[in-house]
């Protein structure tokens, strides 16, 4: 946790203490109030810097501390979206059997919204915080690193954590997928995107990078809408797809709604899968593997980060914070019928 700034003279604070210490205060306020919950190095390193500044406990400043709610604030862009809910089952189960409990807010993907339970929930003096993405807007990103209590960014890994952050790399993702089906040959494959938040924008960029490592690229072969995703969106930017690029071969949706859609609209249409159209989702949803022919997709593990996001604020909390801030759980890419060209 980075340092807070302190206000003004006066009397030394708790957050002068974290800051020589070099822990977050919530640390400082665990040691002097639970010794026994924090390691002995750590203690010492906060004896130091207690000593050296010459604190003295306020009364009434510990009794506003030990008010903390035992509340994770975890925010999400969507609460219907299965690839969330997962995230938040993993953050549920993970606390299940402590003191902890959760209080979810919805940003509907607007930074905006993010602000704003941003503030409502800082001023409840969560535990901790669990945000999605890396995108935070200037005042959002703000907040958090004032926030005194541990916040973890989910989804995503990025050089520049707030505080700690587990996920994987879009782009990646993304490239990979496109790499696969180049290498199965084929050749013009398009590229189906939908709201095109900054996590579908990545998976593109991906897309793009593999496409012109292969001298492949074309911009005809990208269809993009910020309208939110749905099965019948993949049907038409399909439809669109093709009507542009006539000779499109392959398909890179970026999830999975788009991708059965496509895949309804080859049914609907009599145009073989894979022989004429190679079909790649990303996320793989259970749909993916029942589907037929079954879909290729790049698995997310979104239990497990909601799990390890818990996991790190919770050694945050206990004063252990990891040396590890950023966590990487990658993902695998599920070879299906969908891209199987004979």
């Amino acid at each position: 946790m980075r340092p807070r700034t302190r206000r003004g003279g006066g009397r030394p604070t708790i957050s002068d203490v974290a800051r020589l210490a070099g822990v977050g205060a919530i640390t400082v306020s665990r040691a002097l109030r639970e010794p026994e919950r924090v390691s002995e190095s750590l203690r010492g390193q906060i004896e130091r810097a207690v000593t050296e500044l010459g604190y003295v406990p306020d009364p009434n400043a510990r009794a506003l501390a030990s008010a903390r709610a035992e509340v994770f604030g975890v925010l999400v862009p969507s609460l219907t979206n299965s690839v969330f809910a997962e995230v938040v089952r993993g953050i549920y189960d993970s606390l299940s059997d402590g003191p902890f409990r959760v209080q979810l807010g919805n940003t509907h993907y607007s930074g905006l919204e993010e602000e704003r339970l941003l503030q409502v929930f800082l001023s409840q003096r969560p535990a901790a915080l669990i945000v999605s993405g890396i995108d935070q807007t200037k005042t959002a990103r703000s907040l958090l690193e004032k926030a005194d209590c541990p916040v973890v960014q989910i989804m995503e890994t990025g050089p520049d954590p707030i505080d700690m952050m587990v996920g994987f790399s879009h782009f990646d993702g993304g490239r990979e997928a496109t790499a696969n089906m180049i290498t199965a040959g084929y050749r013009r494959i398009g590229f189906l995107g939908a709201r095109m938040d900054p996590r579908s924008q990545r998976r593109l960029a991906g897309y793009r990078a593999a496409m012109e490592a292969a001298g492949l690229y074309d911009p005809r072969l990208v269809n993009t809408t910020p309208v939110p995703s749905s099965v019948s969106l993949g049907r038409d930017l399909f439809r669109d797809a093709l009507a542009k690029v006539p000779t499109l071969d392959a398909v890179f949706c970026n999830n999975d709604d788009l991708a059965l859609g496509v895949l309804f609209e080859c049914h609907r249409a009599s145009i073989e899968v894979p022989q004429q159209i190679g079909i790649t989702g990303f996320n793989d949803l259970d749909m993916m593997q029942v589907a037929f022919p079954s879909v290729t997709s790049v698995t997310t593990h979104r239990y497990e980060i909601g799990c390890q996001a818990v996991a790190m604020a919770c050694a945050a909390i206990a004063g252990e914070r990891p040396e590890q801030r950023v966590v990487d759980l990658g993902f695998d890419l599920k070879l299906r019928e969908s891209t199987a060209r004979r």
